[in-house]
């Protein structure tokens, strides 16, 4: 790696400080963005909350209907409020730990954007665009662990409510036209203790609960180490020859568990795709400091207790 001259370190010092502020004019894109991402999160939930009255697991059709109703009817979809602010809450903290974090080290970054979409979920997530340069190791840290660590604190006590709402249904696991959500492990965890002796797969969790669900999955896929996602910023910060290595080993892992839930070829080409795209030098090469070697090792943690190999099936085609 080429190390910057002494001059070019004094001169990014000495620019640091003068960083433009951010303007407003993509607030109205922020705000838009959210509101229509929260109708879609109102369809699916009103789905999540009709399957959970019932006794039965999700379902697509009843998701379309939920859908329609959106010009249909809008007041119907009140039964949808519990899951999509539960969702929107996680996610919202998530980004906004990147958004402070970027502040607190002088780094422009965009107001938070949620990508609304007609999934079972009711969306893609959201982001923020960083806009200048990560300077530091300690930095690149601070970025890419602040939303998951945050987000992850937010999703545990909606989970916890919703595993203890939630109810066993012994024939969940195996209704032909259902969809089955996968268990990540500490999903199980709760369900020793809420549950002792039933197999997670028949739990039936309450709406808020699966709106944590999508929040821990959606924390286990930004872990991942790889590129520029979160667990890459932090994988990078505390060795960059190993973000480079295990940048191309990660795809190959997620293309061998494409047998198993075949949306990991999607995410397996993303990441692929990401390793191709420049990464902007680092000019501070400080060492992470103690409290954030520990941080680095609970995000790992968070990742193993978010992580799911299979999210989701249908159970006529895996048995």
């Amino acid at each position: 790696m080429q190390v910057p001259a002494p001059e070019e370190l004094d001169t990014f010092r000495a620019s640091r400080p003068a960083i433009p502020r951010q303007t407003p004019r993509r607030l109205w894109l922020a705000i838009l963005l959210f509101a229509v991402t929260f109708l879609t999160c109102l369809a699916a939930g009103r789905q999540f909350a009709i399957a959970f009255a019932n006794g039965r697991a999700a379902s697509l059709d009843e998701f379309f209907v939920s859908f329609k109703l959106l010009y249909k009817d809008p007041t119907a979809l009140i039964a949808g409020f519990p899951f999509a602010i539960s969702l929107m809450t996680i996610l919202l903290v998530h980004e906004l730990g990147h958004y402070f974090a970027c502040k607190q080290h002088h780094i422009r970054a965009s107001y938070p954007y949620f990508i609304p979409a007609p999934t079972l979920i009711g969306t893609l997530g959201a982001f923020i665009l960083i806009r200048s340069p990560i300077r530091s190791r300690r930095a690149l840290f601070d970025v890419g662990a602040s939303g998951p660590l945050i987000g992850f604190a937010a999703a545990i006590p909606i989970l916890l409510y919703g595993v203890a709402h939630s109810r066993i249904v012994p024939s969940l696991a195996s209704a032909d036209t259902d969809i089955i959500f996968g268990t990540p492990l500490i999903l199980r965890l709760l369900a020793l203790k809420f549950f002792p002796g039933t197999d997670p797969l028949t739990i039936l969790l309450h709406p808020l609960g699966r709106a944590a669900w999508v929040g821990l999955f959606a924390t286990a896929l930004n872990l991942l180490p790889v590129g520029q996602l979160d667990g890459g910023h932090i994988l990078r910060s505390f060795s960059p020859r190993l973000h480079r290595w295990i940048g191309w080993l990660v795809p190959a892992i997620l293309l061998a568990l494409g047998f198993h839930w075949q949306g990991w070829y999607m995410w397996a080409a993303i990441l692929l795709a990401l390793g191709f795209l420049r990464i902007p030098p680092i000019y501070d090469q400080q060492p992470l400091d103690s409290p954030r070697i520990v941080l680095a090792i609970i995000t790992l943690l968070v990742m193993i207790l978010c992580f799911m190999p299979v999210p989701l099936w249908q159970s006529a085609t895996s048995h």
